[in-house]
């Protein structure tokens, strides 16, 4: 049966809002031909855990073998825009809600979030770290990047640069 799942390529994922059901557009390489399948969302409400249920779907044995090039987090983030919709939110403000989520705010004070927020928001740091990051084997790799700042400009100052004596 593995030799049957490497057939299917997933093309292009997405959500049916009503009703609800993930859309999952692939390609069968042994057919040569476009297909789409449709997977019923079941027993999902407002309160349900967004990435659980992603999880049940991709092991899900009747639609594993299709799923197999579709990523957990795309899964996921397709769950929130459900669950944003379920809540009454419209579709654009289930989109920004979702977008929100999956970025950090650099003002934000990471020391007063408890574990779990800050092990989410290190989380979403590290995809976009290794998401930009160059590797040697990129074609625009450059090993020694020397980049030259603007010195006209006045330096802006900040609390944690200057030194006191008082605080020791």
């Amino acid at each position: 049966m593995a030799g049957v799942g490497m057939s299917y390529v997933a093309k292009k994922c997405g959500i049916r809002l009503q009703p609800p059901s993930i859309i999952l557009i692939y390609e069968d390489k042994l057919k040569s031909n476009m297909r789409k399948r449709i997977m019923p969302v079941r027993n999902f409400s407002k309160f349900s855990d967004c990435s659980r249920a992603a999880e049940q779907l991709k092991n899900n044995p009747r639609h594993k073998i299709y799923l197999e090039g579709v990523s957990l987090e795309q899964l996921q983030k397709l769950y929130h825009l459900l669950r944003y919709h379920l809540e009454g939110q419209s579709l654009t403000e289930s989109l920004e809600a979702v977008q929100q989520e999956k970025t950090v705010d650099p003002e934000e004070d990471l020391n007063k979030l408890d574990d779990d927020e800050l092990a989410k928001r290190k989380r979403i740091m590290d995809e976009l770290f290794e998401k930009n990051r160059k590797k040697k084997e990129d074609p625009d790799f450059v090993y020694n990047v020397e980049v030259t700042f603007p010195q006209d400009e006045e330096l802006e100052a900040c609390e944690w640069d200057t030194e006191s004596d008082e605080e020791f």
